[in-house]
């Protein structure tokens, strides 16, 4: 890719850069520009003072050209296309309340918002092409909106066209870049060799994630890239990929099944020995009370036979007395 067919766009905002189509610029050509440099110079304007600002940055697109028709409840059924919206504002004329072409909306995550600043973009709502683009007020540094001169982007009738921004980015500079005058207003000079195709979407801004979510992150792009090389790989490489993971998961379920089965084993042996040493503790307690019954119906049994012993001697002695005595 060419340098004369190749954009960028702006990671921070400044008036003069943004009037100028390759960035080289160091005088303001309009009136517009020479507005918003003074309100960027003399830090005139606080993009985080409108009270009316509510909800996540990151979660929060920016729609434009709006049919002024376009109510809250045809955009908010437009945009749930893309995920579950959870704030609207419809920026209406402070007098008459007539809408002013643009509205703020916040989606409950993230990745819904960027799903939409993707899919939305160039849409029909109410037969009007629509422009979309993150929260650039509250996440671009130096941020002057288009009412004080600034802004991005702008239509050839206006003649206040803006460059840096998803319409109208940046073109690789054609001349020699003047690094001293850029240095001294303090405008950040283009890029070298960061250029993109004018058909690749830039991405918005990211949130600042800690190291676990980061490595969440990281270790679902990575099976992400792994799905698609799959994906976009022939289908005899897919085959390959396919029974080379199925291998690995198998010696994988192999190695661990003789751990599981030794680990069922052990307590299985560990059981069985307190269940065998119960077992016999029990039979030892039955053999000795079988033995202590039968010991107390010997000894019963002997009593009764001694005492039937010594009635019949009685007897003998009864009857030898009486025939003695009959006689």
């Amino acid at each position: 890719m060419s340098n004369l067919n190749s954009v960028f766009y702006a990671d921070s905002y400044h008036p003069i850069q943004a009037g100028s189509i390759d960035a080289t610029d160091v005088l303001p050509h309009d009136n517009a520009i020479y507005r918003a440099h003074l309100c960027n110079s003399a830090a005139l304007y606080d993009p985080f003072g409108d009270p009316k600002l509510i909800g996540d940055p990151y979660c929060t697109l920016f729609v434009a050209r709006l049919n002024h028709q376009t109510t809250e409840h045809t955009l908010r059924k437009a945009m749930s296309k893309y995920g579950r919206v959870k704030n609207l504002r419809l920026v209406r004329h402070i007098v008459t309340g007539a809408s002013r072409g643009y509205a703020f909306v916040e989606f409950e995550t993230e990745r819904d918002m960027r799903r939409a600043f993707k899919d939305a973009q160039h849409s029909i709502i109410d037969d009007s092409e629509i422009i979309v683009d993150y929260n650039r007020q509250q996440l671009m540094p130096g941020w002057i909106p288009r009412r004080l001169g600034g802004g991005l982007g702008g239509k050839k009738e206006s003649g206040q066209l803006r460059f840096g921004g998803r319409e109208r980015p940046f073109r690789a500079p054609l001349r020699p870049i003047p690094y001293d005058d850029l240095k001294k207003l303090g405008i950040p000079p283009p890029p070298e060799g960061k250029y993109m195709s004018r058909y690749q979407v830039p991405s918005p801004p990211r949130r600042e994630r800690n190291i676990a979510d980061r490595e969440e992150v990281s270790h679902r792009s990575r099976s992400q890239d792994r799905d698609g090389q799959l994906s976009r790989s022939s289908p005899v490489k897919r085959e390959e990929q396919y029974h080379k993971r199925r291998s690995t998961d198998r010696e994988k379920r192999s190695r661990r099944v003789p751990e599981e089965k030794g680990k069922e084993y052990a307590e299985r042996t560990s059981m069985d020995k307190l269940d065998y040493s119960s077992h016999s503790v029990e039979r030892e307690e039955d053999h000795y009370n079988r033995k202590s019954v039968d010991k107390e119906d010997g000894s019963h049994k002997r009593n009764y036979k001694n005492r039937e012993e010594q009635r019949s001697h009685k007897r003998h002695k009864s009857h030898r007395s009486e025939r003695s005595t009959g006689s």
